[in-house]
């Protein structure tokens, strides 16, 4: 008795979450655009993403920079300035790749 009501219980709770999960679908519609533009603008998704990365690149090149002068570590300064040049490019890679005609 005890076996047959788990057994409809958990019969009962599969029809549900799949009813639940069959309502919750919906139709995606495919662009009718041009190809290259969704090139495009997945290229300036990811090109964006490059840029955020930089970003926070140089911001951690400037706080190592700032430790090393209160510090006054010389291969601390060194490193610091390369990750602040380092996330300079990578910050604008887009701007320096279309200024040299890459892109």
């Amino acid at each position: 008795m005890e076996r047959e009501r788990k057994a409809r219980r958990r019969y009962g709770n599969a029809v549900l979450m799949t009813m639940a999960a069959l309502s919750c679908v919906t139709t995606a519609f495919a662009a009718g655009g041009d190809p290259l533009s969704i090139v495009n603008n997945l290229s300036d998704f990811i090109f964006s993403i490059i840029k955020a990365l930089g970003v926070i690149i140089l911001g951690w090149g400037i706080v190592q920079v700032g430790m090393s002068i209160q510090s006054h570590d010389a291969s601390q300064r060194t490193q610091g300035f390369l990750c602040l040049f380092g996330g300079l490019l990578i910050a604008f890679a887009k701007e320096i790749l279309t200024a040299i005609g890459a892109i």
